[in-house]
């Protein structure tokens, strides 16, 4: 058996020095920056900040892991809501999927607009008459069925304007935060304005959170028996209204903890943020500012969906960190997957 050389066992000595210490380097720089799609100012040290401190045993503001509820809106905050929120777009490619089995929906409102593409005369209509779109997309059917058609929407539609999957409209640096907060042991939910059967197919895929850990407005089901199968029947009824001071209600309903973090973007979701910052101890509240024209939208007070206004005002009052969306962060959306050939 040949004997190495000193040289030879000194290079291979230093290479697996290097090779250790690159390895340390890369897992202390990853500790380091939990949010490398946030640029680095005051707001992302005022997150980390209170992560470290409510998660560190020696730690006065130490949480217990049973008590580390995080929640965040979905539209406007986990991902974007224009030009109008995506469910409404999907309300809108269902009526025109169903029409040919509902050919008196060409000459009734609200439905002749939208398969005429009358947008003025649509969006001029009362909430009443715009809710019979949702009965009509929404209900007469079993979950199941509903949710594999949300399912199958999710795959083939595009956003008018990007021309992305929805499931790309998320943002890099919420996505960012979720993966931080679970690595520190809390538990992340959605409690959306949004309906909790349009969410729960296609969350756990774009966001890591579990289905069941979606709180939404959700209309009447109930158990029944279609011929030999049984069936969750969704009815036209509204069950829940999950949207501003419903937000607490339906956290403390299918939750059943007050959270440490709450996370919004808009005026309906001031009482979810009140309502947590208010409890004993540490507690973070986090508004989203859209002030992004050239990477997203630009809006807050004056718009039609996902108005920031009151919570605008009140943040400083209520110690809330703001999220200026053009300051803040360094990348909006996910890369754009690349084609395997």
């Amino acid at each position: 058996m040949k004997t190495l050389h000193t040289p030879v066992i000194l290079v291979l000595t230093l290479f697996a020095l290097f090779t250790i210490i690159g390895c340390t380097t890369t897992a202390i720089s990853e500790e380091e920056d939990p949010l490398p799609g946030w640029n680095e100012g005051a707001t992302k040290k005022s997150i980390v900040s209170f992560v470290e401190r409510v998660t560190l045993e020696e730690s006065p503001d130490y949480i217990p892991v049973s008590e580390r509820i995080a929640v965040f809106d979905n539209d406007g905050t986990l991902w974007s809501e224009k030009p109008v929120y995506f469910q409404f777009l999907f309300v809108l490619d269902r009526i025109h999927a169903l029409a040919p089995g509902h050919p008196g929906w060409a000459d009734r409102q609200p439905f002749k607009a939208v398969l005429e593409g009358d947008f003025a005369t649509l969006f001029s209509l009362d909430e009443a008459t715009l809710g019979e779109l949702f009965v009509a997309t929404h209900s007469g059917i079993s979950n199941k069925e509903f949710e594999n058609s949300v399912a199958r929407w999710m795959e083939t539609a595009r956003h008018p304007e990007t021309g992305r999957p929805y499931t790309e409209m998320v943002y890099q640096p919420m996505l960012e935060l979720l993966e931080y907060l679970r690595a520190k042991q809390f538990s992340t939910y959605i409690v959306s304005g949004g309906g909790i059967g349009f969410i729960r197919p296609w969350v756990e895929d774009a966001y890591g959170i579990r289905r069941d850990q979606v709180v939404g407005t959700s209309g009447e089901m109930k158990y029944e028996q279609s011929g030999e199968d049984f069936v969750i029947a969704r009815y036209p009824e509204m069950h829940f209204t999950n949207n501003k001071a419903g937000k607490p209600v339906g956290i403390q309903r299918f939750i059943g903890r007050r959270p440490v973090i709450a996370v919004g973007n808009s005026d309906g979701d001031y009482q979810m943020l009140q309502w947590t910052t208010a409890g004993e101890g540490k507690r973070l509240g986090i508004l989203l500012h859209h002030t992004d024209s050239e990477r997203e939208w630009a809006y807050d007070r004056e718009t039609r969906g996902g108005k920031l206004d009151k919570g605008l005002d009140d943040a400083p009052l209520y110690g809330w960190t703001v999220i200026d969306m053009a300051r803040d962060w360094n990348v909006v959306y996910p890369p754009v997957p690349t084609a395997i050939n």
